[in-house]
């Protein structure tokens, strides 16, 4: 009889035990859990906006013979800086020395014209003054030395023109820059639809990007001025960003918006110039160029504070104990880490700023 009481009581314990346990594990579960959350609050903003760019130099020539025949030098390598006026080539053209050479015997033959001429003039003239000639004749000797000394000249232009043809044997570069590829070496025909090589000057270069019109519109709506030229000028300077992240050291101005649109792509192509003065930027280089803009009374949040809803972006913000989703509009801050959120929340809202894969719209939660 005892044992039995035992049993009884002991099972009474281990029942109200294990009802307590479920009691407290029932407490436990229905506890809200703890968010780290932001009162937000309004201020200016400075955003980016980042486009391919192509550097081209301010002039890229490319460098042509003017005249037909072999290379026989190349005075130049890859990547030379070279002056203006600089030799880059000779050519060795036969036909161009032959001309000078037919031209110098044309004017030895014509100046000899124009000797004979002046010897039978001054022969005759006084025969004539005394009347043993007619005037008729003299006249007739005079316009033949009038001939020879036309035909002189005539022959004397040929020459030039024959010498500065010669000339063109050596190419020289019409600008300072640098040296592009070579595309021919010593021994190759060449003709004046050859190119030879480039030159680019790159004291400045040019970066050249394009972007749509909506772009286009938004960045020239955060610009003061009545007219393009105006907003252009009061475009802030750009960073140009190389491939492979090097950040180049100077800034650039925008100079330029094309004034048609690309039928094809809806695009408008735009110029930045940037100073290059120690010739690191190359005229083929390609990289990436950052337009910033500042944009006023705006909430700046964590980007690890919001979820996307198919093409939605929304944050949870906190109402009482508990939470509600909330539709907002962002443009994304530097660095990929913060939003600037232009609509959807109001001065003194406060939202959950992390852990938003555990919680779902109306659950309750603790404030940390």
């Amino acid at each position: 009889m005892c044992m039995k009481k035992t049993s009884l009581t002991i099972l009474s314990v281990i029942l109200l035990a294990s009802c307590g346990n479920n009691n407290n594990n029932e407490q436990k579960v229905q506890q809200p859990d703890v968010y780290p959350t932001e009162v937000i609050s309004r201020r200016d903003a400075t955003l980016e906006t980042t486009f391919p760019v192509t550097i081209r130099g301010t002039e890229d020539v490319e460098i042509k013979p003017r005249i037909d025949g072999w290379i026989v030098d190349v005075y130049v390598d890859e990547g030379a800086v070279v002056r203006k006026g600089q030799s880059l080539f000779r050519i060795d053209s036969p036909i161009a020395q032959q001309a000078v050479t037919t031209a110098e015997a044309a004017v030895n033959s014509a100046q000899a014209q124009v000797n004979t001429a002046q010897t039978n003039v001054d022969r005759m003239t006084p025969l004539a003054e005394r009347e043993i000639i007619s005037e008729v004749q003299i006249r007739t000797l005079r316009n033949v030395l009038d001939q020879a000394r036309a035909a002189l000249q005539q022959s004397e232009a040929q020459l030039k023109n024959a010498r500065a043809q010669l000339s063109w044997t050596d190419v020289t570069s019409p600008v300072n820059g640098v040296v592009g590829k070579i595309n021919l070496r010593q021994g190759n025909l060449v003709n004046s639809a050859v190119v030879l090589t480039t030159v680019s000057s790159i004291g400045n270069v040019f970066a050249n990007f394009s972007l749509n019109e909506k772009a286009l519109m938004d960045l020239l709506g955060t610009l003061e001025g009545n007219t393009q030229a105006e907003k252009i000028k009061n475009i802030p300077e750009v960073t140009l960003t190389l491939n492979g992240g090097m950040v180049y050291p100077e800034k650039g101005k925008v100079e330029t918006i094309s004034g048609v649109v690309d039928i094809n792509t809806g695009s408008v192509n735009m110029r930045a110039v940037f100073p290059n003065p120690n010739g690191i930027l190359k005229s083929g280089a390609s990289g990436t160029i950052t337009i910033p803009r500042t944009v006023e009374n705006v909430f700046v949040i964590p980007q690890k504070a919001t979820f996307q809803q198919q093409d939605k972006v929304l944050v949870y913000k906190v109402q009482g104990d508990s939470v509600v989703n909330t539709i907002i509009s962002v443009l994304p801050m530097p660095g990929g880490k913060e939003y600037a959120v232009t609509t959807g929340l109001s001065d003194g809202d406060r939202i959950v700023t992390d852990n938003l894969i555990s919680l779902s719209n109306g659950r309750k939660i603790r404030v940390q």
